[in-house]
């Protein structure tokens, strides 16, 4: 099995969401819901993602999560495309 595959540690994961804190109450809002439906379970893969997103301007953030734009190199990679994916879907699904 593969690290990245790996669960975080608690340690790891509230280091993250320490880490998933915004400006925006809208960005909170997403990662939130995130962190909530699928946070016990994040790989270090999903949270190298997750800090990809973070290091994003709030504004820039809240743009690929309203799909007002799409994600560019070098964000565009297949784990941040899949997490943008997950946040973005409502929960009802």
């Amino acid at each position: 099995m593969d690290e990245l595959d790996d669960r975080l540690t608690p340690v790891e994961y509230s280091k993250l969401r320490w880490r998933c804190r915004r400006g925006l109450l809208e960005n909170d809002l997403f990662i939130e819901r995130y962190l909530d439906k699928y946070g016990s379970a994040m790989t270090v893969r999903e949270a190298r993602a997750m800090y990809a997103l973070m290091d994003l301007a709030d504004n820039d953030l809240l743009d690929l999560l309203l799909r007002r734009k799409e994600a560019e190199a070098p964000l565009d990679t297949p784990d941040v495309l899949k997490l943008l994916e997950r946040m973005r879907t409502p929960l009802s699904q």
